[in-house]
């Protein structure tokens, strides 16, 4: 498989392999990126941070000091203002409200500036490249592994992520039609929570207070999610180890350090990895290339994603695997590379 792109013989073949530390001349010649991270209050995207941090200790990026917005829409705004003021020539974001960004977006493009959004599509707006997993199939997929695991019945609660945010209404709007086709059997219990664990904690608390028979749970974000959960369940005593009577059956969202850890401990029973590390490296090489001036088209890429093509510009879908107790320990996944270091 290939990337496909135009341009400079000798830079594609180097954007083909992702090697961003190739035709670096031209890149700072055009100008600085400007980074934007949207929070640090989570593992996923503390770990995303450190990935660009050292894809940028790398060299081959000239990159203007990161700013972090904070989970705040407003924020993001202002940090990419003054990140053009600053002399940003493109630009990686990640709003977390994906309606809210489009005005900043369409400024951006009256200047000429590329946008690189991470893991969040834009409701509106133009983007030079998305890069994200598919949010679709983390809903199917967390439906199936659980449908699966519970034989077709019982009561699941759903902590929802934003649902002002593309991911958020992705993830649940898959999670519910899979749910109904599959599983119509499985009463399913939906808890919007705006990515705040303090929320999903007093939501799942409610629920379990009117519903004693719980047998499964999907956390939509394992980073903001997994820890008030299973505090919540080891205070009401219902975090009982998988294959024990009673083990509520847990899938989450993210691949984090410490998913990875509550299921070799049995405590979950899987996630689904978001490649935090993958985020970064592509998130960076596209702004590069966006200042190189590169296109690209629709189609399979050489590093097992597939370019498509979104209302306002491409999206770059990376793999994002499952994980049970099965291959949790593969040394494939970036959460056991992190480890190690």
């Amino acid at each position: 498989m290939r990337l496909r792109t135009t341009g400079a013989a000798a830079c594609a073949v180097l954007l083909a392999t992702a090697a961003l530390a190739g035709c670096n001349r031209g890149s700072e010649a055009a100008g600085k990126i400007g980074i934007d991270i949207p929070r640090t209050d989570t593992d996923f995207w503390n770990s995303y941070q450190q990935y660009v941090s050292k894809d940028l200790d790398h060299g081959g990026v000239a990159a203007l000091p990161m700013s972090n917005s904070q989970n705040d829409i407003s924020k993001v705004v202002s940090d990419v203002q003054a990140l053009t003021d600053q002399g940003a020539k493109a630009i990686v974001m990640a709003p977390q409200d994906t309606g809210a960004i489009s005005s900043e977006l369409r400024r951006l493009a009256e200047k000429k500036i590329p946008v690189v959004s991470v893991d969040t599509r834009p409701d509106e707006g133009a983007v030079y490249m998305v890069v994200r997993a598919d949010n679709r199939a983390y809903g199917e997929k967390s439906c199936d592994y659980l449908g699966k695991k519970l034989g077709g019945r019982g009561r699941v609660a759903e902590l929802q992520g934003d649902l002002s945010s593309i991911n958020g209404r992705d993830r649940s709007a898959a999670f519910a039609a899979c749910m109904k086709k599959k599983f119509p059997e499985i009463t399913v219990h939906e808890l919007a929570t705006d990515w705040k664990g303090e929320v999903a904690s007093a939501k799942l608390q409610s629920l379990l207070a009117q519903h004693k028979d719980i047998d499964g749970i999907y956390l939509q974000a394992g980073g903001v999610f997994l820890q008030p959960t299973l505090a919540l369940l080891e205070q009401k005593k219902l975090l009982k180890p998988a294959g024990a009577p009673g083990h509520i059956t847990i899938i989450s969202n993210d691949g984090i350090p410490d998913e990875l850890a509550a299921i070799r401990a049995g405590k979950i029973d899987a996630t689904l990895s978001q490649p935090a590390d993958l985020y970064a490296k592509y998130a960076l090489f596209y702004a590069k290339a966006g200042l190189d001036g590169k296109k690209f088209t629709p189609g399979p890429t050489d590093h097992g994603s597939t370019i498509v093509k979104i209302k306002n510009g491409l999206e770059d879908q990376l793999p994002a695997p499952l994980v049970t107790k099965d291959t949790v320990d593969d040394g494939k996944l970036w959460a056991n590379q992190l480890e190690k270091k």
